[in-house]
């Protein structure tokens, strides 16, 4: 299993919209997220800024982002997400989450 720390810039204008489909995400999407070998997901907020901690328990992460991004469904909800996102500047070419490295952890 790795864990990751991912973030974004979330609008101010949009964050409660963006709460409301949280709180009841597609059921497909939730599916293919764990079918993507992803557990333990959370995202978090402070000052228009998303934190996201999720652990992945595959063997072939880039496989399985590839597979999400391929369904159907989840292209329909991230053309939602998507326009109420900033990703921040110093991301990694292709990333629109910015990959955090980890740099401490207690079990």
């Amino acid at each position: 299993m790795k864990r990751y720390g991912q973030i974004i810039d979330v609008k101010p204008e949009d964050f409660e919209r963006y709460k409301k489909y949280h709180a009841v995400v597609w059921p497909e999407v939730l599916d293919m997220i764990k079918k993507c070998n992803i557990r333990n997901y959370t995202i978090f907020h402070k000052d228009s800024r998303l934190f996201a901690y999720f652990e992945y328990t595959g063997k072939d992460f880039i496989a399985d982002m590839a597979k999400m991004a391929e369904d159907p469904k989840t292209q329909e909800w991230w053309a939602i997400m998507n326009p109420m996102q900033n990703p921040i500047t110093t991301r990694a070419k292709g990333e629109w989450w910015a990959n955090m490295d980890e740099v401490f952890h207690l079990d």
